[in-house]
């Protein structure tokens, strides 16, 4: 019997051997060829965190942003165990909001706060909490719905952050602000865990790039795009006054101009759309800052589906 098995399994070696070898030689990945069966497609899993860093009447559009990405990676497919959203939620029934209850993010838009989980908000939207959401770290979350990132090593995460930054800091509505080099380490960390296949980063914020320029590296599965450079701030869009104004009775701005230009790309729904042809979309579009992308910029190769 134990001959047997053995010669099975030399003459399936000698079988697959040309397929291996054509592989390699075609530019291949051997390890893709001989991919264990936990490592298939339908082991793998789409997370996201998103992540509004104000609070206020004045900073609507930030969880506005926030709100409209939740209908965005939950029209994808996501799960709501795989979502977590930190937002201060103080916009939707705030009593300047001539329409309570609702969340738009453009002119006439929809509701975008129709069934936004309530992760954390109020003072639990913080620097520390985050951090701990970000790494999967259950024991280090306080408050909130203790649901963090609890990511493999063939998932894919998408991470959204929406508010105010100043050069090598973002804002939080409690607490210290988030330092490039916390978040740094945090994505390191997150690598050295092997708790990630591919993760995509999109920062609106003022002075967002420097919060990656010279930070990430090139070649740990981590892309960045950003609203700014780490020089320059990022704008509203939507305002009072502009030719895309809100409706009467608002008188804040409803979103990010960074922002909704990769929204509203991804709400056109462009089959098989890349992260460069997003990126290169959202630039064109971004007029009033310099749209950035940091990290490794092999990831911009793949499709948005992989991620939201």
């Amino acid at each position: 019997m134990a001959m047997g098995v053995v010669s099975l399994g030399l003459l399936l070696l000698m079988l697959l051997q040309p397929q291996a070898l054509a592989l390699t030689s075609n530019g291949g990945r051997l390890q893709d060829f001989l991919r264990l069966p936990s490592d298939n497609a339908d082991s793998r899993k789409r997370w996201a965190l998103l992540i509004a860093g104000s609070s206020g009447w004045d900073n609507y559009r930030h969880q506005a942003d926030v709100c409209h990405a939740y209908q965005i990676v939950k029209n994808a497919g996501l799960k709501d165990e795989n979502i977590v959203v930190m937002m201060y939620d103080d916009i939707a029934n705030n009593p300047s909001n001539p329409q309570k209850g609702v969340i738009i993010n453009q002119p006439n838009g929809k509701n975008v706060y129709v069934g936004v989980p309530k992760d954390y908000t109020g003072k639990d939207v913080n620097k520390n909490n985050f951090l701990a959401v970000l790494l999967g770290n259950k024991t280090a979350v306080i408050g909130g719905s203790g649901k963090v990132i609890s990511s493999g090593p063939n998932d894919h995460i998408f991470v959204f952050y929406s508010d105010h930054g100043n050069p090598g800091v973002l804002y939080m509505p409690s607490g210290e602000r988030l330092t490039a080099n916390e978040l740094a380490q945090a994505l390191n960390k997150k690598h050295d865990a092997r708790a990630y296949m591919g993760l995509v980063m999109y920062v609106e914020a003022s002075y967002s790039g420097s919060m990656f320029e010279g930070l990430l590296p090139t070649n740990n599965g981590v892309y960045a795009m950003t609203a700014s450079n780490a020089t320059e701030n990022s704008w509203a869009t939507y305002c009072p006054g502009s030719p895309n104004q809100p409706p009467p009775g608002y008188n804040t701005c409803l979103g990010d101009l960074f922002s909704v230009s990769w929204m509203e790309d991804t709400d056109a729904n462009h089959p098989g759309e890349t992260l460069a042809q997003q990126y290169e979309a959202v630039k064109k579009r971004t007029t009033t800052s310099h749209v950035m992308q940091y990290g490794d910029l092999d990831l911009t190769s793949q499709t948005l589906g992989n991620y939201y």
